[in-house]
């Protein structure tokens, strides 16, 4: 039996965007599989970690004597490669609904896509872009690192404790817990990584406007 989770005290709302309220996996498999074969590494086990982390961090992490100035070279490479290739960029599901519905509430996109490709693959999901917004050229340090997060919440106006994060991935969870905010986590990748609260699909929350300013955040799981 389904039971409902209300999340109490909060202010605003950090997303994710690949895996979070867009579906990229098809592209990201492409292009990640061609840059292993390309490494000699086996793309399956470079599957298991490129899902959240900025694509030199992934390298970094993959291969770690390999000079940094090659990561980001290949990382530029790459993100060019994935801003051009939208086919099969879909929205998650329940994503329009509640995308939707956050019109007028505090929320911020916060993703290790860079602002080219974020904004191609919010447009290919057919889903509005937030007003706030931190990418790629904002932050010094991928995630899981809370740079990201924890910039979104100040230019929001809220303390970390009055934001709610959503995510997919390790890496992203880990950096919403690493910014003191509480994380409901999205799809199969996330239930392995125990987040406050986990849904299979976005249908499954529900975010209303709170008389006291706030945000009625509600999961029914």
């Amino acid at each position: 039996m389904r039971r409902s989770e209300e999340f109490d005290g909060v202010k605003a709302l950090l997303l994710d965007m690949d895996g979070t309220i867009v579906n990229s996996d098809a592209v990201v498999e492409r292009c990640w599989h061609r840059w292993a074969e390309e490494q000699g590494l086996d793309p399956a086990e470079v599957m298991k970690v490129v899902h959240g982390r900025q694509g030199y961090a992934t390298m970094a992490v993959l291969l770690p004597d390999r000079p940094m100035e090659l990561n980001y070279a290949d990382n530029r490479r790459m993100l060019a490669e994935e801003t051009s290739s939208l086919d099969g960029v879909i929205p998650v599901p329940g994503a329009p609904a509640f995308m939707a519905s956050l019109a007028g509430l505090p929320h911020a996109l916060v993703t290790s896509a860079d602002t080219a490709l974020a904004t191609a693959r919010m447009g290919a999901a057919q889903l509005p872009m937030p007003r706030v917004r931190i990418t790629a050229e904002s932050v010094g340090a991928s995630k899981p690192d809370p740079e990201g997060f924890l910039k979104g919440a100040a230019e929001l106006g809220f303390s970390p404790a009055e934001c709610v994060v959503f995510e997919d991935s390790e890496a992203g969870i880990a950096a919403g817990r690493a910014a003191g905010m509480r994380v409901i986590g999205v799809g199969p990748r996330a239930a392995a990584f125990a987040p406050d609260a986990h849904v299979t699909h976005l249908d499954q929350v529900q975010a209303t406007a709170h008389p006291d300013g706030g945000i009625r955040l509600r999961v029914t799981v």
